[in-house]
């Protein structure tokens, strides 16, 4: 294949990557000075993103799409818990699972070369492996990053929750009150609690609503703090006292958490130490004496 062909479907590769890129850090960062400039009412109806009205036929065949793919309720279970609560998020999904299974073969359709036709049928095979496992691998991976954000979130709701309910507030009053603080430092944990006291108001039981809370974060952090807040409810104890008692364990558990991984860090920095760092310094070191050992035995 022509090498200035390879070269230019790279060089567009990397170009559409960078775009995309800037285009969503540009949208989100739009998208939080929108809800700092904002008052109250609009900034409560940004954090629980309501479904806008869209028209059109591409949103007609999405949610279509959606309406055949939410049968797999553990695919719909994933969507929600990366972040992806809209009708038209399994849809999706399944155009991006189908556009990635035919773009990685046409790649290596377009790039690999067939002189060798072992080579070319192993690399296609793996081709189509990687769009096999790409959509799915993307999505688990993106769940994992919110999850990490939001237990990282959780100690800081709860010191709040702490001095509104100590306050005199109610606990659905502070639940709001906390969504609207937490917008901008955590918004994936501020819509949660803004999802929950919807729910509320909307005449759902409160222990209902506290469970659906673990169920669209997998958060396993959360699922014990709703068990205790549901007990609470139940045999008439002290919430403000669990909450703080909470707080403090998940604090400690976030602080043994980054403890553990800075101990994992020099394990971690073993095999780039050994392939990378280390044959350059030998080269840097040994090499001026390799060279000048090579031209005194070719003198003999």
């Amino acid at each position: 294949m022509n090498p200035v062909l390879i070269l230019l479907v790279v060089l567009g590769a990397v170009a559409v990557l960078v775009a995309a890129v800037a285009l969503a850090s540009m949208l989100q960062r739009r998208d939080v000075l929108r809800r700092a400039s904002e008052d109250d009412a609009d900034t409560l109806s940004e954090v629980l993103r309501p479904d806008r009205a869209e028209t059109g036929r591409v949103r007609a065949r999405l949610e279509q799409w959606s309406a055949q793919q939410k049968e797999n309720a553990a695919l719909d279970t994933k969507l929600v818990q990366a972040g992806f609560e809209s009708s038209t998020a399994p849809g999706a999904f399944f155009l991006a699972r189908g556009v990635s299974m035919v773009a990685f073969p046409l790649l290596a359709v377009l790039l690999m070369p067939r002189t060798q036709f072992l080579l070319y049928v192993l690399t296609i095979a793996l081709a189509v492996f990687l769009g096999l496992i790409a959509p799915h691998a993307t999505l688990d991976r993106m769940v994992q990053r919110r999850q990490e954000r939001i237990r990282k979130s959780v100690p800081d709701a709860l010191d709040l929750l702490v001095v509104c309910v100590e306050a005199g507030t109610s606990l659905d009053a502070a639940i709001l009150r906390v969504a609207k603080e937490l917008r901008l430092p955590h918004p994936e944990l501020a819509h949660e609690l803004a999802v929950v006291n919807r729910l509320t108001n909307a005449g759902i039981p409160r222990e209902v609503a506290l469970r659906g809370l673990w169920q669209r974060t997998g958060v396993v952090d959360l699922r014990a703090l709703v068990s205790s807040m549901i007990q609470s409810e139940k045999w008439g104890t002290s919430i403000a006292t669990v909450l703080r008692v909470s707080a403090e364990t998940l604090r400690r558990k976030r602080r043994q958490y980054a403890e553990r991984k800075a101990k994992m860090a020099p394990l971690k920095m073993t095999f780039p130490l050994l392939f990378f760092i280390l044959p350059a310094l030998f080269a840097v070191i040994l090499g001026p004496a390799v060279v000048q050992s090579v031209q005194e035995f070719g003198k003999i």
